[in-house]
C-alpha cells in the first residue's frame, strides 16, 4: 500500500513515518504508480462543525454529481471522523460553495485526487486532514502550489499581497494539519 500525496508538503508528511509515499501532484497531474493506493493529504472542509486539523477516514469518495466512485471500509485511524469525500477538479473556497456541495452530496471534505485514484480502480483508502474550512478559507494560498506539486515561492508572494492577514492564518492552519497529517500517517501503516 502506498500512500498517493499531492504536494511535497503531504510527502514529507507520510515519509516521516517511513510509510511508502509517492507525489502524485494536484489532481494527479504526475500520474499514478502501480498497486494499491491510499489518496492521504490535506483537504478542505466543506461541512460546517469540521475543524482545521480534523481527520476524515472515508469510506466513500463521490464526484459532484453525487455519484459514488469509491466505496470501502475506513482504515481505521484513531480519532478520525468516518465519512465521505467529494471529488473535485478544482480548489473550491468560496463558502456558500461549500456548503452547498455538502448539501448537495454529504461529503465532508473536498480533494482533487481520491476521484482520479477512484477511477483507476487503486484506491484502497483515503485519509485527509482538514487544513482549511468554509469560516478558515485558503485566502488564495492554494495559489502557492504548483501543478506537480512543489511550492510555487512566486504564488506565495501573490498570496501574501493578496490577503496578508488571510494568508498567515491559512499558513499556520496548514501547518497544524501538516503535524496532524505526519501522525496520522504512523497510524496507517
Amino acid at each position: 500500500m502506498t500512500l498517493a500525496c499531492a504536494t511535497t508538503a503531504e510527502l514529507r508528511a507520510g515519509r516521516r513515518s517511513s510509510a511508502r509515499s509517492v507525489l502524485v501532484g494536484l489532481g494527479a497531474a504526475n500520474g499514478l504508480p502501480a498497486g494499491p493506493l491510499v489518496s492521504f493529504g490535506l483537504a478542505g472542509g466543506i461541512a460546517d462543525g469540521l475543524a482545521c486539523g480534523d481527520i476524515v477516514d472515508a469510506e466513500r469518495v463521490v464526484d459532484a454529481a453525487g455519484a459514488t466512485l469509491w466505496q470501502g471500509a475506513p482504515l481505521g485511524v484513531p480519532g478520525a471522523r468516518v465519512g465521505t469525500i467529494l471529488a473535485v477538479d478544482q480548489v473550491i473556497d468560496d463558502p456558500s460553495e461549500r456548503r452547498r456541495l455538502h448539501a448537495a452530496t454529504g461529503a465532508l471534505a473536498v480533494d482533487m485526487e481520491s476521484g482520479a485514484i477512484a477511477r483507476a480502480g487503486r484506491l484502497v483508502g483515503c485519509v485527509r486532514v482538514i487544513s482549511d474550512t468554509p469560516d478558515r478559507p485558503l485566502d488564495g494560498l492554494d495559489g502557492a502550489v504548483r501543478t506537480s506539486g512543489e511550492l510555487d515561492p512566486l504564488g506565495l508572494v501573490r498570496a501574501f499581497l493578496r490577503s496578508p492577514a488571510g494568508f498567515v492564518r491559512a499558513a499556520g492552519d496548514g501547518r497544524r494539519a501538516l503535524k496532524v497529517l505526519e501522525r496520522t500517517a504512523e497510524a496507517i501503516q
